[in-house]
């Protein structure tokens, strides 16, 4: 190659390049999605009772209710998570403004 193709080849591949870069950097820092929430139901007591606990939530109310009839209001605390403890072993679902999640656990 003389020395005048040299720089009209190499200064748009290096452009390029450039652009690759950067533009993957600023893909790898863009915010990630939020956690979704989740519930659970944890192991079944003595008195044939459970413990509920969750994640991922927006701190503050949230209704809880059960398909045994249990139901109530819980407070999300700053971490996005929540017990409720010694409730009836049913199946349960928490709703958080227009979110609903389905807790996984449940052996009727």
């Amino acid at each position: 190659m003389n020395r005048r193709t040299r720089p009209r080849i190499l200064v748009p591949l290096a452009a390029a390049a450039l652009g690759a870069l950067l533009g993957a950097g600023s893909a790898a820092a863009a915010p990630a999605a939020p956690p979704a929430a989740t519930c659970s139901i944890s192991g079944v007591l003595e008195n044939g009772r459970v413990h509920l606990s969750g994640g991922g939530f927006t701190p503050g109310p949230a209704y809880v209710f059960g398909s045994a009839g249990f139901g109530g209001t819980v407070e999300i605390a700053q971490n996005g998570g929540f017990q409720v403890m010694n409730v009836p072993n049913a199946e349960y679902t928490v709703r958080q403004g227009g979110e609903v999640t389905q807790c996984s656990g449940f052996k009727g």
